[in-house]
């Protein structure tokens, strides 16, 4: 069962993203539900990738109960008994999560424990990462010696920009710019972990903040094969990019098409889609212990 666009029966719907859809519950309350939209190099395909929103949802709320002790988050519930009745159905609920509104800040909060993507392609051409002098000779997919926090712009539409620490304090006030560092390097760690301890590696991750009765809460998804970069530990090999369990397939593929990452996007072939379902359903199970059909 694929799901490319939801229809939530009597629930206004607030706002359509690349892969999510947003609907307005009550006052205090919205309902998040994951498509099986596939968005690379912030381009949305026509081709959905099976169980993909569920992997997202299932995952997130997983990871939202195992941080809880890290900070506040805008998770509530994702068991289809805590959802609106409208949304309990065999399409809808494995998809949904509800949540409490929050004010977004509008930045991606980028954390990178490993050298790669992006990252790797700054630092070849100047030897930084998002303003972070690097140490020279380092290869593609070498550890750095410290998880380091290199934000974004959020664009709901086109290509997120990366940005330095001190850009950030431009747009969001250094006190808040410091606080969201902290609160992101130590959810990585966390994250890293975690993974490190099934044997994956959390390379690089991104979050997404915004304010809850006063409080910083982290919001949206965490630590899906979405918004992080999962590598098999066993196969991880520096001077290569390793064996992932993200949209890695994804964007080697398309790579190697001559893409110029505009719209629109190219056709992916049946095994693109399959494998790149397999690797999302492959990283819930590893990372939660739980048989994705038992999910």
């Amino acid at each position: 069962m694929t799901l490319t666009s939801s229809h939530v029966e009597g629930l206004a719907l607030v706002h359509r993203g690349k892969v999510r859809e947003t609907y307005e519950v009550d006052e205090r309350h919205l309902l998040l539900v994951a498509t099986d939209r596939l968005s690379a190099f912030d381009v949305v395909f026509d081709q959905p990738i099976p169980d993909k929103g569920a992997v997202l949802t299932r995952l997130s709320a997983w990871w939202f109960e195992q941080l809880a002790d890290i900070g506040r988050s805008h998770f509530v519930s994702a068991d289809p008994s805590g959802l609106p009745s409208a949304a309990r159905t065999a399409e809808l609920a494995p998809r949904s999560m509800l949540v409490r509104r929050a004010e977004r800040i509008d930045a991606e909060c980028v954390v990178r424990g490993y050298l790669a993507g992006s990252g790797w392609a700054e630092y070849q051409r100047a030897g930084t990462v998002c303003g972070h002098r690097l140490s020279d000779g380092l290869r593609e997919s070498d550890r750095l010696p410290e998880p380091i926090f290199t934000p974004s712009t959020k664009a709901e539409v086109g290509h997120d920009e990366n940005i330095s620490r001190q850009q950030l304090a431009e747009m969001v006030g250094a006190e808040l710019g410091d606080q969201l560092e902290e609160r992101s390097i130590a959810l990585y760690n966390e994250g890293a972990r975690r993974a490190e301890s099934v044997g994956l590696i959390l390379a690089d991750t991104k979050f997404e903040f915004g304010w809850i009765d006063g409080q910083l809460a982290v919001i949206d998804e965490v630590l899906t094969p979405d918004s992080s970069r999962f590598w098999d530990g066993e196969r991880y090999a520096p001077g290569s990019s390793p064996v992932s369990f993200d949209k890695q397939f994804v964007r080697d593929f398309v790579a190697g098409s001559g893409w110029n990452k505009e719209p629109p996007a190219p056709t992916l072939p049946d095994e693109v889609i399959r494998g790149t379902r397999d690797r999302y359903v492959a990283a819930y199970e590893r990372l939660t212990g739980r048989g994705w059909e038992d999910a």
